[in-house]
């Protein structure tokens, strides 16, 4: 999840199949959470066309958003034998069990995009991912000050991400902790649209109809900001004036609306992790260290900013 992909830009050679540390011959298992939005289309792209590149042999398998899939596939990779795991939880707990059993095949884990909340730090070799509650952060921060000339309260509905997820629990930190420096900033619904369009737009079609007025929204990524463009628009509202719309993930379809006017800021996610997944592969299997942690660069946007990236947005 970035924009200028920091080891990208030195590893861009990590599956040419140097005598140290190559992925020729790597057979990876990667379980990715489903296909919910524009950014999990991109991520999963991403790391199927670089395993190509790196010539890794992938399997792989879509959760379709249920952990119970997820821990199938990752027990299906353990027998297989595969050299090195690689998933992003659909939840961040209840992986303890199978992840001790990949430890004790000796098949190495890599966390992406999302992390565990598990104590045991052992059972997996690195996590590879973006700071949901530095996402969180910078849109509060924007809120903050777009609103510093305003008087009164400002009345916030936030759609949440799906339940129990890292992005959604860690997004909604971030935003509260910025939003807490002005005290006009209120949250006054908030519900999970399960990171989907359709979801989006249910859900802010019902805080509609329960709350006469709504200020903001803050949607935990831009397909449920997209959706509730729909919604807002269908109540004879204007999307990004009438009601201000704030997201995360700065996919095309979100950065679009956002060149229109109707999201009014975005901080970027960046589902580009493929190549430095593949390049973390190779060391975990050739047993090098690596950071328990990588954490990639992200940058934020406005409608101008929007429209000069636009034609060259990947994703």
């Amino acid at each position: 999840m970035t924009l200028a992909l920091t080891a990208c830009g030195g590893g861009s050679d990590a599956g040419g199949g140097s005598d140290d540390g190559s992925t020729d011959g790597i057979t990876m298992g990667f379980a990715q959470v489903g296909a919910e939005s524009g950014w999990r289309t991109a991520n999963t792209k991403s790391v199927q066309d670089s395993a190509k590149e790196a010539g890794v042999d992938l399997k792989f398998s879509d959760a379709q958003q249920k952990q119970e899939n997820q821990i199938k596939a990752l027990r299906s990779y353990i027998q297989q034998q595969v050299d090195v795991i690689a998933f992003s939880p659909v939840v961040e707990s209840g992986w303890d069990t199978v992840l001790k059993e990949a430890k004790d095949a000796g098949i190495p884990v890599i966390l992406t995009d999302r992390a565990v909340d598990s104590t045991d730090t052992s059972l997996y070799k690195t996590f590879l991912g973006s700071d949901f509650v530095e996402e969180g952060k910078k849109a509060g921060d924007w809120l903050v000050e777009d609103s510093a000339s305003t008087d009164g309260p400002i009345n916030i509905v936030e759609l949440q991400g799906t339940t129990g997820a890292a992005p959604a629990i860690d997004r909604k930190e971030g935003f509260e902790a910025a939003i807490a420096a002005d005290p006009d900033l209120k949250i006054v619904e908030s519900q999970s649209g399960d990171f989907t369009r359709t979801g989006g737009k249910q859900v802010m079609e019902a805080f509609l109809k329960n709350t006469p007025d709504i200020d903001v929204v803050y949607a935990h990524n831009d397909d449920m900001g997209l959706g509730a463009i729909e919604a807002i628009e269908a109540a004879g509202k204007v999307p990004g004036k009438d009601i201000k719309i704030i997201t995360v993930d700065a996919v095309k379809d979100g950065m679009t609306a956002l060149a229109e006017g109707k999201i009014n800021y975005i901080v970027e996610c960046n589902p580009l992790l493929g190549e430095q997944l593949m390049d973390l592969a190779a060391k975990v299997v050739a047993g090098e260290e690596v950071p328990a942690r990588v954490v990639t660069e992200e940058s934020a946007f406005t409608p101008e900013q929007a429209k000069e990236v636009l034609a060259s947005r990947e994703y």
